[in-house]
C-alpha cells in the first residue's frame, strides 16, 4: 500500500533531478524514451507523476468560497473575487487554467508503448488511468471556462498555441477518453489512491450530471452499485477523519503519508486554533439545513428558532460545521465562541471574526476533515489528511436526481435519498409530501447541497440548476448581501445548540452574479502564451 508514497517521493526526485524541465519545459526536451521509458517500473513511476499533478486537496473547499455556501477572505488566495462577481481577465481569481497534468499525461500516453509488459493487461490499465486524470483536467477546465484548447503534442510552443475548441467539442473528448478508459481498467485499484473503475465511473457519473446527460450518468451510478465495492459508512462523520480514511464509502481520495507526501490543513481552523481560516462556510448553509423533524425551517410547525438557529437541526449540519456555542477543547471553558467580542474573563476574543485577518469572518468553520482536532496533535502542516474526491452519497444522490429528472417519483429514488438521511438520523422521506418531479427535485437539491456541503460541489449545482423560470440558480443565491449572525454565548446554557442567542445579521461583502459569470475569464497570462485564445464575452 505504501508503494504509491514512494513512487510520488521518485517523481519529485527526478522532476527536481532534470533542473524542473518536467514542469517547466516542454517534456520531450527532458525525457528519452530510450533511456527512461525502459521497464514496468519507469512506467509506474511516470503514472504516479501524473497523479501528483492532477489533485490540489484544498480545492475543493475553496470551490465552496466560489458559492453562497462558503467564503474566503484572503483575496491573494484568488477565490474572493470569483465568488462577489468582481473579477476581471486582469485580475481572474485563482487560476484553473493549468495543461500541466495534461502535459504529463500526453508523455506518458507518447512512451507507454515503448515499454515492454509481462501481462498486456496492466499496459492497458495504466493507461486507462492516465485517461481518467486527462478527463478530469480538461472537465473541470471546461465546466469553468468553457471550450479550451484540446492540445494534441507539447512537442515545441508553437503546438501548444491553438484556438479554443468549443464546449461541445470538449465534453465529446472527455466522454470518448472516460469510456475508452472505463473499458480497459481494472474492478479493483493496486492500492489506495488509485484510480480503478469505481472512480471511472465516478467520473463518468459527475461529469453527465454536470452536463444534464441524465441517461449516462444514471447508468454509471448503477454501474457503481453493481461493482458492490462501496457503502455508506454508518457513522457521517467518521469519512472525514484520519481514522475513517479507509471508509467502504471512499471510491477514491487523494493519498498523503508524513514525510513523503504530506498535507496540511492549516487553512481550516480557526484562528484561536492556530488556522488561517483561509476557507469557511456560510450561514447560507446553515439555513439550508432542514429541522431534525424534516421540516424546512420555514415551514409551519418546523420549531424553528431564529435566535437559536442551530437548535434542533438536520445532525449533519455539527458534523459538518463549527458553530458557536458547540463544546470545543480550545474554547473558553471548553466552548467556542464566535460571537463575543470579549470574553468572560475580560481578554479579547481571538476567535471574533473581526479580531483578526485569520479569523473565521462568518463566525464559523469546517468541521469536516478537522474534527476531532485532537487527531493532529497540533500540528496542521505534517499530516496524513486525505480529502475525498468520490464517495458513494454522491452516487446515491447522482442516482435520485437523474432518475426523477428522466422518469419522474419511484421507488428507486425514495431508496436512494432514504438510505442516506436515515443514515444521518433524519427520518425517511414524506412520500405524500414530495409526490410530484418538482417537489422531489427540490428535495433532491436540498439533500444533495447539504450531504456534500464543503466537498467542491455546490458552485457547479447552483451554476447548473433553473429555477422556474428558466435562470441558474446562481443568479439568486449569488446576488445581494452576504451576511454573518451577530449575537452572543450563553456559558449558563448546558444545551450547546441553544448556547448562541442570535441578536440579528452583519454585512460580511456585497455580491453580484450576472449571467456571463457562468464561466471564468481566460486569465490574461494565458492569452498572452497563446494569441490564439478568445476572452469569454462579459469580459
Amino acid at each position: 500500500m505504501k508503494k504509491i508514497y514512494y513512487y510520488v517521493l521518485a517523481s519529485l526526485m527526478l522532476a527536481s533531478g532534470s533542473c524542473s524541465d518536467f514542469l517547466d519545459t516542454f517534456p520531450k526536451d527532458a525525457l528519452s524514451p530510450a533511456t527512461t521509458w525502459a521497464t514496468e517500473d519507469d512506467a509506474e513511476k511516470f503514472l504516479t507523476g501524473c497523479y501528483n499533478s492532477w489533485l490540489w486537496g484544498e480545492e475543493f473547499f475553496y470551490l465552496e468560497c466560489a458559492s453562497d455556501f462558503g467564503f474566503s477572505y484572503h483575496t491573494h488566495e484568488g477565490f474572493r473575487v470569483i465568488a462577489d462577481g468582481t473579477l476581471t481577465a486582469g485580475n481572474a481569481g485563482h487560476s484553473f487554467y493549468d495543461f500541466n497534468p495534461i502535459r504529463r499525461c500526453l508523455t506518458f500516453l507518447e512512451n507507454i508503448d515503448n515499454v515492454p509488459f509481462s501481462n498486456e493487461a496492466d499496459r492497458k490499465d495504466m493507461i486507462a488511468q492516465v485517461k481518467i486524470i486527462r478527463a478530469y483536467e480538461y472537465f473541470k477546465m471546461n465546466w469553468l471556462y468553457g471550450g479550451v484548447p484540446i492540445i494534441a503534442s507539447f512537442k515545441d510552443a508553437l503546438e501548444a498555441q491553438v484556438p479554443r475548441n468549443t464546449e461541445a467539442e470538449v465534453k465529446d473528448y472527455i466522454y470518448k477518453d472516460i469510456d475508452e478508459a472505463v473499458a480497459d481498467i481494472k474492478d479493483a485499484p493496486a492500492a489506495a489512491g488509485y484510480i480503478a473503475k469505481g472512480a471511472a465511473l465516478a467520473l463518468k457519473m459527475r461529469s453527465a450530471i454536470f452536463y444534464g446527460d441524465y441517461q449516462r450518468a444514471l447508468d454509471a451510478a448503477k454501474a457503481i452499485k453493481t461493482l458492490n465495492q462501496y457503502e455508506l459508512e454508518p457513522n457521517y462523520a467518521d469519512i472525514f477523519t484520519l481514522a475513517g480514511r479507509g471508509s467502504k464509502e471512499i471510491i477514491l481520495s487523494q493519498q498523503h503519508l508524513k514525510t513523503v507526501s504530506n498535507e496540511w490543513i492549516v487553512t481550516i481552523p480557526n484562528n484561536a486554533d492556530g488556522g488561517w481560516s483561509s476557507m469557511v462556510p456560510s450561514q447560507n448553509l446553515i439555513d439550508a439545513y432542514e429541522m431534525s423533524n424534516g421540516k424546512t425551517k420555514d415551514e409551519a410547525g418546523s420549531g424553528y428558532d431564529p435566535s437559536h438557529p442551530f437548535n434542533n437541526r438536520d445532525p449533519r449540519m455539527a458534523m459538518t460545521v463549527l458553530y458557536p456555542g458547540q463544546d470545543w477543547a480550545s474554547g473558553y471553558n471548553g466552548i467556542l465562541n464566535t460571537l463575543d467580542e470579549t470574553l468572560p474573563n475580560g481578554n479579547k476574543n481571538s476567535n471574533y471574526p473581526t479580531a483578526a485577518d485569520n479569523a473565521s469572518k462568518t463566525a464559523l468553520t469546517w468541521s469536516k476533515f478537522l474534527a476531532p482536532i485532537e487527531q493532529y496533535n497540533n500540528d496542521f502542516y505534517d499530516t496524513e489528511t486525505q480529502y475525498i474526491v468520490y464517495r458513494y452519497a454522491e452516487v446515491l444522490l447522482t442516482l435520485a436526481e437523474a432518475s426523477n429528472e428522466l422518469n419522474g417519483p419511484s421507488e428507486e429514488v425514495y431508496e436512494a435519498l432514504d438510505a442516506i438521511r436515515l443514515r444521518a438520523g433524519m427520518p425517511a422521506v414524506d412520500r405524500t409530501r414530495y409526490a410530484t418531479k418538482e417537489s422531489l427535485r427540490e428535495l433532491i437539491r436540498r439533500e444533495r447541497s447539504i450531504e456534500m456541503a464543503g466537498e467542491g460541489l455546490r458552485r457547479a449545482d447552483i451554476l447548473r440548476w433553473k429555477d422556474a423560470s428558466g435562470k441558474m440558480i446562481a443568479e439568486t443565491v449569488l446576488n445581494g448581501p452576504h451576511n454573518r449572525i451577530v449575537g452572543s454565548v450563553n456559558y449558563e446554557e448546558q444545551n450547546p445548540y441553544s448556547r448562541a442567542t442570535v441578536a440579528g445579521v452583519e454585512k460580511i461583502e456585497d455580491r453580484k452574479f450576472s449571467p456571463h459569470n457562468r464561466y471564468l475569464p481566460i486569465p490574461q497570462t494565458a492569452i498572452d502564451k497563446n494569441p490564439q485564445l478568445k476572452q469569454n464575452d462579459g469580459y
